[in-house]
């Protein structure tokens, strides 16, 4: 019921919709990295796509784009053999469906596979997030981690949009090439934050 709420608010409003698939960590929420094959995880991706695609179909639209969750998400960093099964599901489910990856000082991994695969990429930015002096998200476990306060996410997002320099968690300037920005949702900020940003 919230997914298909989900997907017809996203459809009255105008909003794109993007899948948001992680490991079978419902207790975890997705946050807790999981061993799973490439064979494994490309299936997972796949079934994930289908359940949320059912739901766009039925509203009468589709997926934009795939945007890993969680401890998927950042393992998709370090392992070339799971970053190489998301791209074959996205391939593999609809020609031109785009895969969203972490914005870091240098993609040149990803951009490669992503070419390799045939699959276009998203470069994805944190308004809310701390980063690590290579352009990582700082571990939640880490003081400051998630920015708490309004402007500070604004600041950081805005600057982020116009390609100017952030600073890292050292204070260090830090150059991303963003598309996309995040917000989450969970933060008591998020609405008034995404207005301001927009």
């Amino acid at each position: 019921l919230v997914m298909q709420r989900g997907v017809g608010l996203a459809v009255q409003h105008g909003v794109s919709i993007g899948a948001h698939p992680s490991y079978p960590d419902l207790q975890g929420f997705g946050r807790r990295h999981m061993r799973c094959s490439a064979p494994e995880l490309e299936a997972l991706l796949l079934y994930q796509l289908g359940a949320l695609d059912g739901f766009c179909r039925v509203a009468g639209t589709q997926l934009a784009y795939v945007k890993p969750h969680g401890a998927l998400y950042n393992d998709l960093l370090d392992d070339d053999d799971l970053l190489r099964a998301a791209l074959t599901a996205c391939a593999a489910y609809r020609e031109g469906l785009p895969l969203m990856v972490l914005a870091r000082a240098d993609n040149a991994r990803e951009q490669r596979l992503a070419e390799q695969a045939g699959v276009p990429l998203l470069f994805e930015a944190f308004a809310d997030r701390a980063y690590l002096a290579d352009g990582r998200l700082a571990p939640r476990s880490q003081a400051g981690a998630v920015h708490a306060d309004e402007q500070q996410i604004i600041a950081q997002g805005v600057a982020i949009a116009q390609g100017q320099l952030i600073a890292d968690c050292s204070g260090q300037p830090l150059q991303l090439h963003a598309d996309s920005l995040c917000v989450h949702g969970d933060n008591p900020h998020a609405l008034s934050v995404l207005r301001r940003l927009r």
